[in-house]
């Protein structure tokens, strides 16, 4: 009997316990109160974007509402309105604070979406938008805010394939230099070429006009002079191109400095000499066998070699060893050795620009 009177009482405490705690508990108000003043920008500011630049702060006075909301700030074409914005960021903090952190580049974006384009100056307006759970409103004030977009493109692509008839066929994918920056070794003839963000050109189509300017469409720039080979530089952030004609690859040998063969393009990014013959030049403490590459384009001559400034026999070393990458022009810097059998011996050199991996040679002795 003492046992269930004592389970009676505990039953009793826990029951009013809990009765206890749901009169403590918080009732939630779903009532959202607007945000009324906008701090910053001020109405009607100009800024001039430019890739990479700084960010640019938007901020307000908070919200009234007792409660925890969530903050965007809501930009919009001039002649539209809120309720479907062009685009939303959210505040600073995961939306909690009342201001939001929003760099240039996305800014670029952000009115490339309202319509104004690249190179021009053009006006969005924004406002806060503040919500808990399904209620949300529109800040009483919005301002508006003018830019001027850099030229080139608010949204970078994330590959780069280049097709036509002038190319040596297919879709050629172009290599990655950095953020929306490509190129590709590769041959153009007589024909018609242009990029696609997509292998099979369902995406966003490009082409370089008649100014040298990378433009957004179908249009395609044309080619008139015989098959020859080129390195093609684009740079989606300030829509820029250059075409260099790369005429013939010299394989530089530092102790005679000058070029002891020449590499012809074969396709594919891929120069080859099939049979060089090697000697090392004698000096009085042994024979050197240092070398290198030399581009020889309608812009100038290109030295290409080693990133270290001197190297060791390649026996042994990784594939990073022969990696091939811009260098000094200097005699005896950035240069590779050749291997021991290749003295007084004929040897195969291929060098790859090729869009996958990085660039790179080999060098093969043989009698």
């Amino acid at each position: 009997m003492k046992t269930l009177s004592k389970l009676g009482t505990l039953v009793l405490i826990a029951i009013t316990a809990l009765a206890s705690c749901k009169k403590d508990e918080h009732q939630l108000n779903m009532n959202v109160n607007a945000v009324t003043t906008l701090s910053a920008p001020a109405d009607q500011a100009s800024f001039s974007l430019s890739p990479g630049g700084g960010n640019v702060t938007f901020q307000w006075q908070a919200t009234s509402t007792p409660d925890p909301v969530l903050y965007e700030v809501a930009f919009a074409k001039t002649g539209g309105d809120f309720s479907h914005p062009v685009y939303k960021v959210l505040s600073d903090g995961g939306g909690v604070q009342a201001q939001a952190t929003i760099s240039q580049d996305t800014l670029n974006k952000i009115a490339s979406l309202a319509g104004i384009a690249s190179s021009a100056t053009g006006t969005m307006k924004w406002a806060v938008l503040v919500s808990l759970a399904t209620n949300n409103k529109v800040s009483a004030q919005t301002h508006s805010i003018t830019v001027t977009r850099p030229a080139g493109f608010a949204v970078l692509p994330a590959a780069v394939y280049l097709s036509g008839t002038a190319t040596e066929g297919g879709s050629i994918q172009m290599k990655q230099v950095s953020n929306g920056v490509f190129e590709s070794y590769t041959s153009l003839q007589p024909g018609t070429y242009h990029f696609s963000d997509k292998p099979d050109g369902s995406g966003n189509n490009y082409y370089i006009d008649d100014k040298g300017v990378l433009q957004l469409g179908t249009g395609s720039t044309t080619v008139s002079a015989a098959k020859k080979a080129y390195r093609i530089d684009l740079n989606f952030t300030v829509a820029t191109t250059k075409i260099t004609r790369i005429d013939s690859v010299g394989l530089y040998m530092s102790a005679y400095n000058t070029d002891i063969g020449t590499l012809n393009y074969i396709g594919n990014g891929t120069w080859e000499n099939p049979k060089i013959p090697v000697t090392f030049f004698q000096f009085s403490w042994g024979r050197d066998q240092r070398y290198k590459f030399i581009l020889h384009t309608d812009a100038g001559l290109e030295y290409w070699g080693s990133a270290n400034v001197d190297n060791v026999d390649p026996a042994g070393q990784p594939a990073s060893y022969f990696y091939v990458v811009p260098a000094s022009n200097d005699q005896w810097s950035n240069t590779y050795k050749f291997p021991a059998a290749a003295d007084m011996h004929n040897v195969k050199v291929d060098l790859y620009f090729q869009a996958t991996g990085p660039y790179t040679h080999t060098a093969t002795a043989f009698n």
